[in-house]
C-alpha cells in the first residue's frame, strides 16, 4: 500500500467515524447519508485510489477539472456531482458527464441544462435548488443560491423540464445573516424547506448539506449527503 493510499484510508476512516457517531446521536440509519467526496484541487490519482477504497460519490466545483477527472475515470462506475456555481456557457460540457447538478439557482439555467441533456442523448440529469440562506434576512445578494421564498417556483421548472428530475435541495451555511455562524440552525432551515418541497414533489427526497467542518450538524438536521474533501484528503494543494 502506498504512502498516499494509507493517508486517504486513514481520513476517510475519521470521516466514516463521524459520520456513524452522528448518525447514531440523531438516531438515524447509517445508510441515510451518502458521503460525497469533493475532489476539486486533487489529482485523479486520489480519485481512484478513493473507489479502489469503496467511494462511489465524487464532487467538482470547476468544470474543466471535473471533465478531464471524468473522463480519467471512464473505467469505473462512478457517480460525479457538480456542486459549483454554473454558468450556462458551460452546462453541454457539465452535461455529458455530471449525474447530479447542486447547485441550480435560476430558470435560465434550468431551461439550458434541459436543452444540453437532450442534445447529449442521455438519461436523465438529476438536479438540486441551492438554497442561499442568507437571502432569507435579505444579506447576501451576490452569492450563489435562490431565496427561500424562491424554491417552489424554481422546483417547478425543474420538475417539468425535460430531461431533468428533481432530486431536492442544496445549502452552504451561510456567512452571513441569521444564521451565520449557526450551521445547526441553518441546516434545520433546510430541512423544513425540504419538508414543504416533498408536500408537492415528493421524490425530492435528497437534502444536501454539510462539509468537513460542520457535517454533524448536517445529519442532525436530515441531511441525506454530505459534501467532504480536506478531511479525507488533507490540507489541499496550494494553487499555482
Amino acid at each position: 500500500m502506498s504512502e498516499r493510499e494509507q493517508e486517504l484510508r486513514s481520513g476517510l476512516a475519521r470521516v466514516e467515524e463521524r459520520i456513524v457517531r452522528a448518525c447514531g446521536a440523531a438516531g438515524r440509519a447509517r445508510e441515510d447519508v451518502t458521503l460525497v467526496v469533493v475532489t476539486k484541487t486533487y489529482p485523479v490519482e486520489d480519485v481512484r485510489l478513493l473507489a479502489g477504497l469503496g467511494i462511489r460519490h465524487f464532487a467538482e466545483n470547476r468544470d474543466q477539472e471535473a471533465a478531464q477527472k471524468a473522463a480519467a475515470c471512464a473505467d469505473l462506475s462512478l457517480n460525479w456531482h457538480f456542486v459549483g456555481q454554473l454558468q450556462t456557457n458551460k452546462v453541454r460540457s457539465v452535461a455529458r458527464y455530471a449525474d447530479y447538478v447542486h447547485s441550480v439557482d435560476r430558470v435560465r439555467l434550468v431551461g439550458a441544462l434541459s436543452s444540453a441533456v437532450a442534445a447529449a442523448g442521455r438519461p436523465p440529469l438529476r438536479v438540486l435548488v441551492q438554497v442561499a440562506l442568507e437571502k432569507e434576512s435579505g444579506q447576501g445578494a451576490g452569492r450563489g443560491g435562490v431565496a427561500p421564498e424562491g424554491v417552489e417556483e424554481l422546483a417547478h421548472a425543474v420538475a417539468d423540464a425535460p430531461g431533468l428530475e428533481l432530486a431536492g435541495l442544496m445549502t452552504v451555511a451561510p456567512l452571513s445573516g441569521a444564521y451565520a455562524g449557526r450551521p445547526a440552525y441553518a441546516f434545520e432551515r433546510l430541512w423544513e424547506i425540504s419538508r414543504d418541497l416533498r408536500a408537492t414533489h415528493p421524490a425530492a427526497t435528497m437534502v444536501s448539506a454539510g462539509m468537513s467542518a460542520d457535517l454533524e450538524e448536517a445529519i442532525g438536521a436530515g441531511a441525506t449527503h454530505v459534501r467532504v474533501g480536506s478531511a479525507v484528503l488533507g490540507v489541499r494543494p496550494a494553487l499555482g
